[in-house]
């Protein structure tokens, strides 16, 4: 491609989003979530006694003393988890911000060092397998050993594969045991069930211990699949540690582009909630299969 096609390119492709309503997100259409309001989340007065600060919500934890308008300031708050008006005392953050602030670190923290129990796969009816990392302390540290299987879990993935499927799912633990905990399974259900209305097949759901992402492509080698789908629990952060995206890959192989993959993210509790999601990815996976690209790709095509 030379430099002035590349520049027609870009130039057609911004004067479409500038037409467009809705903004595009990694190759999928973006869609606006609204917040639902916890109603377990405790109400917050300054000098209450909390005996857990994670129950509070943080959308409704204001705590500046004689704000100018904190009607005003409240109602924009409610549209974000960010710590704003957290308030001081003197130089320094109040205790009940600085108790929130490591309560949150410590789960996060917790998050990424935790393992789903050893049954979880069984009890869900999930295939078994793991990555060719020997322990938690060697995934954190060799994300390439997540990316790929030894021969033995190859051999375990390749005997329920009696033809290459269309779609493989796959579940992974990721770097949020947590958000798999609270989120996999709900998914993936709603995805079967939105599949099998399009007339969509599926084989059998795949479990990856010490999984990265790369992970679905090692899956794409060994099954030959049309499509690989794979549930993660992401890196967590302060607003949860329960975030959980779905990564979608068309013709999945070791090697494919970073770019060539759809993802749906944050889904969550605060986020979009599991099953919406579920109908969602399934309602991409038929666009996908149909369009036969996914991705920066699909974006492409769509801007067409």
């Amino acid at each position: 491609m030379t430099k002035q096609e590349l520049t027609n390119m870009v130039a057609e492709i911004l004067s479409q989003m500038h037409g467009e309503t809705q903004p595009k997100v990694k190759g999928s259409d973006y869609k606006t979530v609204l917040y639902q309001t916890d109603e377990n989340a405790k109400q917050y007065h300054d000098g209450d006694f909390v005996p857990d600060v994670t129950q509070l919500d943080l959308r409704k934890l204001y705590l500046v003393e004689d704000a100018a308008d904190a009607e005003k300031f409240k109602k924009m708050k409610e549209k974000t988890p960010a710590r704003l008006g957290s308030g001081k005392a003197g130089p320094r953050y109040k205790t009940l911000t600085m108790l929130r602030f490591r309560a949150d670190h410590a789960a996060a923290q917790d998050a990424v060092f935790s393992e789903l129990d050893a049954d979880f796969a069984k009890e869900h009816d999930l295939l078994p397998t793991k990555t060719r990392c020997s322990s938690k302390e060697e995934y954190l540290t060799r994300p390439d050993l997540g990316r790929c299987f030894d021969e033995n879990n190859a051999k375990t993935i390749k005997g329920v594969i009696d033809t290459p499927p269309r779609v493989q799912l796959v579940v992974g633990d990721g770097l949020s045991s947590a958000a798999i905990r609270a989120n996999a399974m709900d998914c993936l259900q709603s995805i079967r069930d939105g599949l099998k209305i399009r007339g969509i097949e599926t084989g059998k759901t795949i479990f990856v211990k010490y999984c990265r992402v790369g992970a679905g492509d090692a899956i794409g080698d060994i099954t030959g699949c049309e499509l690989v789908c794979v549930l993660v629990g992401e890196r967590p952060g302060l607003v949860t540690d329960k975030s959980m995206s779905a990564y979608i890959t068309y013709r999945p192989h070791t090697g494919v582009s970073e770019s060539s993959r759809t993802v749906v993210s944050n889904i969550h509790a605060q986020g979009t909630p599991a099953v919406e999601a579920g109908a969602y990815v399934a309602e991409l996976i038929g666009k996908i299969l149909t369009k036969k690209v996914s991705g920066v790709g699909l974006h492409l095509e769509e801007a067409r």
